[in-house]
């Protein structure tokens, strides 16, 4: 009797092991496939908007119409980004692409990020500038390698400002595309602080709402926190997951 207790106790374990292998080669496999699916950047048609006005649109939904309303508004060309309508309230909202990411991102070469962004008047000033460069440098076809040190060196010559305190952003976008895992996340605010623990917030704590990551190449410590809501006023269906 014991002994087919124990006996059918090892084939369980057995299978736990078996199943836990399968769900970690899993993992492995998706992030091989992102990472050699986007080894490099594509056609620099694919990461541009042919309709200057869909993409204009696209970028307010970012934060909601009381603020993206008045907000200056820039587009992606072949370039970099150039403005495409003034402001009047000191935000600036642009649709971001994956070369924002980190360095090492498996889908920083994803063409299909489209990540609607909008920066308050301090961020518009010391983090924007970082996003601009980084367009220009992948536009340019400088690799991963290349934009990290391109960086370095801006930030040694003092070419980049200082971030400045109050600097943070929306993004509250049900249209965007973050990536090929979570597409547009949550609605959620950003703050961009110089880099730090994440613990000075309690970020990525269980329990705590606030979510953070050190971005070594660009300096900073960016912070997340969610939201109830998009940008059109209806709630995020997916909460708390």
């Amino acid at each position: 009797m014991r002994q087919g207790i124990v006996s059918k106790t090892q084939k369980r374990v057995r299978m736990l092991f078996a199943l836990a292998a399968v769900v970690a080669v899993a993992f492995e496999t998706q992030a091989q496939s992102s990472q050699t699916k986007y080894a490099t950047m594509a056609p620099i048609d694919q990461y541009l908007m042919t309709d200057r006005n869909a993409e204009i649109a696209l970028a307010r939904t970012g934060a909601p119409k009381s603020i993206s309303d008045g907000a200056e508004v820039m587009v992606l060309g072949r370039s970099g980004f150039e403005v495409a309508v003034q402001g009047t309230n000191d935000f600036v909202c642009i649709v971001d692409r994956g070369w924002d990411s980190a360095i090492g991102d498996p889908e920083f070469w994803n063409p299909k990020n489209r990540s609607p962004i909008c920066f308050n008047a301090a961020a518009a000033r010391t983090y924007l500038p970082i996003v601009l460069l980084r367009a220009r440098l992948a536009l340019a076809g400088k690799s991963q390698a290349q934009i990290a040190a391109a960086f370095q060196t801006a930030f040694n010559q003092k070419k980049l400002p200082a971030l400045e305190p109050g600097a943070m952003c929306y993004m509250l976008s049900k249209q965007g595309y973050l990536n090929d895992q979570v597409r547009n996340w949550h609605p959620h605010l950003m703050f961009f602080v110089p880099l730090a623990m994440s613990k000075t917030w309690g970020a990525n704590l269980d329990g705590s709402p606030i979510v953070s990551s050190d971005d070594v190449t660009d300096r900073l410590t960016i912070f997340m926190v969610p939201v109830a809501r998009w940008s059109d006023g209806t709630a995020d269906a997916n909460a708390g997951n």
